[in-house]
């Protein structure tokens, strides 16, 4: 046997966390289905025996019925064989996890206190892998609030193996947790198995949730919480809520980030580093090429700084941290089921929102979101709303930054373009491909204040990612384009494009090399047209060709290796068309008009 242990649960019961306190490794936390779609990987010490902790897709049965649950099953039957199993990073970043052919030493099952009963009925499908389980009763501390007792004993009793109350978020019962996962991998670990011979129904669920679960006392506080969470879901007041709370969270995106960027990162870069780095530069080299590539109308060392630290990063760390606090408030599953119906007009189930809402951050974990969708009709759908006209938060900083103070109708205009182009999409799709949305499975966690802490945690993690894996790119493709440009193959290259840039988009012939630079990353097609003197047409042509134009070369590898090769050759040759074609008809309609 090997010394694996796999973490396993619903969705929203607190997974990630118990995960990221054992191990250590920073995770994404998150409290809406379809988080934990990749795999993530850590080293758990005990008692002097490291051991690997895998936490598993949450799912809700091991019936195979979406790519999450398949992935469970794999995992617990140890029938992975010789595949690679990878955790996926924020932003296409991945680690290769040991490949496994052995059942786990044992597993932990998370379930969630304050709602019992749903959690039971996939244990009772793990228990019938006949392997140590060891549950661990989370968010007790919520359940306590509620007024609800779940009774350890009597829980443990009825399943036959330990349950161990703990609060993930604070920490407690985690060392006793980790003391039980020592026993269960020495082998010593006493589990009785007569669940795996009984069969897996709702009356059994049932049956052991009267026995163990019990209310203490009415909690009014509770009852509003209950009372606002339904109301969220009505389109009475919840689809006006839910436009009002769209309002603010872009609010807060663009004037939180317009005002970090305009009076601190900015001030900073221009007025106390880029002088610096000027000054040195001059000392150490002479006049001539590597003195521009480094500092001249594309240097390296300005642009290259200016451009995904103090243009973008703003409004990537206005995004997250909007985002962070409606995820762990628990309304996003709320606003699927609230658009459920609008959704299904368009071939998708109302959980479809939530890969949309990744994808504004990055298409990746957008990508690998899909997985947990009920069908392959809907995974395309939203793959291609993603890959067409959904802009990652680095490409959303971008527009902001080139069109928010030459005008704010052009880009509210961009947005507004991007939306109509992505319901476009999907009802061409729906028609095409021929069957109906399954019933959408969807757990509704409950409404609470995020915590500080959490919150400027995720974010911090999240904004690692972008300098990882958006940043990083973004200078490189900066470092090529000032290269090009003083060595006048940028030049060279804009004639070669004249007839498509200048004559059919209407743009500067120098604009031909943001769109081979957008290539490597999709705000690099429009960060450089910053520096062009361009009329209001000329910046929302612009803006409409990054819009629509290819994406990165992290998210075809991600559908090369979700989808095939096929797949995201596709995906690229439609990209491009649709950029090319509509940033014309928009510049041929705008010169008639103008």
């Amino acid at each position: 046997m090997n010394d694996t242990v796999l973490l396993i649960g619903l969705p929203n019961v607190g997974k990630s966390v118990i995960f990221n306190r054992l191990t250590g490794l920073n995770v994404s936390v998150a409290n809406y289905v379809g988080t934990t779609v990749g795999l993530a990987s850590g080293r758990l010490h005990l008692d002097g025996k490291d051991v690997t902790l895998i936490d598993v897709p949450g799912t809700y049965s091991l019936q195979s019925t979406c790519e999450a649950e398949k992935v469970a099953v794999e995992l617990l039957r140890g029938s992975c064989g010789s595949k690679k199993l990878y955790a996926a990073g924020h932003c296409g970043s991945r680690t290769e996890i040991k490949r496994e052919t052995d059942s786990p030493a044992a597993i932990l099952y998370v379930i969630d206190a304050g709602n019992l009963e749903n959690s039971l009925y996939l244990l009772l499908q793990v228990l019938q892998e006949k392997l140590p389980v060891i549950v661990a009763l989370n968010r007790s501390d919520l359940a306590r609030e509620k007024g609800h007792r779940v009774d350890p004993e009597a829980l443990s009793g009825e399943l036959g193996v330990p349950v161990i109350p703990t609060v993930a978020v604070t920490g407690e019962g985690l060392e006793e947790l980790k003391a039980t996962l020592c026993l269960a991998v020495k082998g010593r670990l006493n589990v009785n198995h007569e669940q795996a011979g009984k069969v897996v129904h709702w009356d059994r669920v049932a049956d052991i949730y009267r026995k163990a679960w019990t209310r203490d006392r009415a909690d009014s506080k509770d009852s509003r919480r209950k009372q606002w969470g339904m109301r969220l879901t009505r389109p009475w007041p919840g689809l006006p809520l839910a436009a009002l709370t769209i309002a603010l969270t872009l609010g807060i995106v663009i004037g939180l980030g317009l005002g970090l960027r305009q009076y601190v990162l900015l001030p900073f870069f221009r007025g106390l580093v880029f002088p610096g780095i000027e000054r040195a530069v001059m000392q150490m080299t002479e006049p001539g090429l590597l003195q521009n590539i480094l500092i001249g109308e594309y240097g390296f060392l300005i642009k290259g700084i200016e451009w995904p630290f103090a243009l973008v990063l703003p409004y990537v760390i206005s995004f997250y941290a909007a985002l962070s606090f409606l995820e762990d408030s628990g309304y996003m599953p709320r606003l699927g089921i609230l658009l459920d119906g609008l959704f299904n007009r368009i071939g998708l189930q109302g959980t479809g929102v939530i890969p949309l809402l990744l994808g504004y951050g990055c298409a990746i974990p957008a990508i690998l979101a899909t997985r947990t969708l009920g069908s392959g009709k809907e995974r395309l759908i939203i793959i291609t709303m993603v890959c067409i006209a959904v802009p990652c938060i680095a490409q959303t900083g971008a527009f902001i930054a080139l069109l928010s103070v030459s005008s704010i109708p052009v880009m509210l205009a961009v947005f507004l373009l991007g939306w109509v182009a992505m319901i476009a999409v999907a009802l061409f799709l729906n028609r095409l491909i021929k069957s109906d949305p399954p019933e959408m499975v969807l757990e509704i966690p409950d409404l609470l204040l995020p915590r500080p802490g959490i919150l400027v945690k995720k974010v911090w993690l999240r904004v690692k990612h972008y300098i990882a894996d958006g940043a990083l790119p973004m200078v490189v493709g900066v470092c090529i384009a000032a290269f090009l440009y003083e060595t006048g193959l940028m030049a060279s290259l804009g004639l070669t494009l004249q007839p498509l840039v200048v004559s059919w988009l209407g743009l500067p012939a120098e604009a031909a090399v943001p769109l081979m630079l957008g290539i490597l990353r999709r705000e690099l097609t429009v960060l450089p047209l910053l520096e062009m003197d361009l009329t209001t047409l000329q910046l929302f042509v612009g803006a409409a060709v990054g819009l629509f134009y290819v994406p990165c070369i992290a998210v075809i590898a991600t559908l090369t290796r979700e989808y095939g090769i096929r797949m995201a050759l596709g995906m690229l040759l439609l990209t491009t068309a649709s950029a090319f074609l509509l940033g014309g008809i928009i510049n041929r309609l705008g010169s008639l008009v103008l």
